[in-house]
């Protein structure tokens, strides 16, 4: 995906953002009982580096606490080896069907 940031051809800070929420949820998806899933309640992130749109940006996330269906992560991403964002991101367990039939 290439997404830049206002006028500027860097990767934007949501983007980055999104690629370590995404993480966070694979972190933990094959842990969940069947037909639940993780929603996002929280990020803070800093954006330490730029990287160029185009360049191939990973993100990591890392279980710090659970607590209930409240689960806590350490995430960051990287530019090649040099990390761009880190943070922390908190996300809870719900029910796929349940969860979608408040829309």
């Amino acid at each position: 995906m290439k997404v830049g940031s206002g006028d500027m051809p860097v990767l934007a800070t949501p983007m980055m953002m999104a690629l370590m929420e995404n993480a966070a949820m694979l972190a933990v998806k094959d842990e969940l009982p069947t037909g639940c899933t993780t929603v996002g309640g929280q990020i803070a992130s800093s954006h330490l580096k730029p990287s160029k749109v185009g360049d191939v940006v990973r993100a990591e996330a890392e279980v710090t606490k659970v607590d209930g269906k409240k689960i806590e992560f350490k995430v960051a991403a990287y530019s090649g080896e040099t990390l761009i964002g880190e943070g922390t991101h908190l996300r809870f367990i719900v029910d796929r069907e349940k969860f979608l039939s408040k829309l």
